[in-house]
């Protein structure tokens, strides 16, 4: 037999071992025997005041967002622009493939900010901030 199917056979070797490793872990019962249910309690229900209501401050919890100006981030790599929006108070933004072919943006550093929303001067909460871009050196990006 040659070295390299040597190579091949040991090769396929350690990874039938692996993979027959990993099927019998998954096997393994971590229990067998009945789990025992206890019956619920039951809570008496009480009817509220006539004419009295939650106020509505009471009945919704507060979900007060940052609220922060939108700094000008076009032209900006989308790492350096991200962090520039942190800078002004709000943590997530969200960015999308200016050329519509959906790509996603892996390595921050590598894409340029070409458009956003909202304008710069506008205020921007959580989440609301989208940042259009393009790779470094592709045709539109500054």
């Amino acid at each position: 037999m040659e070295k390299r199917q040597k190579l091949w056979v040991a090769t396929l070797i350690v990874i039938a071992g692996f993979t027959m490793a990993g099927c019998a872990a998954s096997t393994e019962s971590t229990s067998t025997s009945p789990t025992p249910t206890t019956a619920a309690a039951s809570v008496p229900v009480t009817k509220p005041v006539q004419g009295s209501e939650p106020s509505p401050d009471a009945a919704a919890p507060s979900t007060t967002q940052a609220v922060a100006t939108m700094p000008n981030v076009v032209c900006m790599n989308l790492q350096a622009a991200q962090d520039k929006i942190q800078e002004a108070g709000v943590f997530f933004s969200r960015s999308k493939d200016a050329t519509g072919a959906g790509r996603k943006q892996v390595l921050d550093s590598n894409w340029v900010v070409v458009a956003q929303t909202p304008a710069a001067g506008e205020t921007v909460t959580e989440g609301q901030a989208v940042l259009s871009v393009v790779k470094v050196g592709e045709q539109g990006a500054c």
